[in-house]
């Protein structure tokens, strides 16, 4: 199908559904496991797939994941923490952990790493 020169209709944003890089649509407030659970992995996978293309994104997330969300309007209880890594050859990988107060130990509640397929 022909496209004139500076029509860009065909690929023009579908309006209404606010910036595509944002991690959430508003403030949103967990105050336990289960809301983790339930909200953050569809968080933290558009975290994931941002850190690939937003460089200054991917630096602050890779310096302190929570203060990262903080500032994207997503608030996690103070005994969650978030660890991200990726080293050279790896794929980036979030793992989010809760631990009890009074505790030495820390809970993994899960963890997201990107994979990559390709298939024909």
């Amino acid at each position: 199908m022909p496209v004139k020169s500076g029509d860009l209709g065909l690929v023009k944003r579908a309006t209404g559904h606010g910036d595509p890089l944002k991690l959430v649509p508003e403030t949103l407030r967990l105050h336990d496991r289960e809301e983790v659970r339930n909200f953050l992995p569809d968080i933290l996978g558009r975290a994931l797939a941002r850190v690939w293309i937003d460089t200054p994104f991917s630096e602050h997330f890779s310096r302190n994941p929570k203060d990262c969300l903080e500032a994207a309007g997503v608030f996690l209880p103070d005994n969650v923490s978030i660890e991200f890594s990726k080293g050279a050859q790896d794929r980036p990988k979030i793992i989010v952990f809760e631990q009890q107060p009074g505790s030495k130990f820390k809970l993994r509640v899960f963890y997201l790493q990107l994979v990559m397929m390709a298939g024909k």
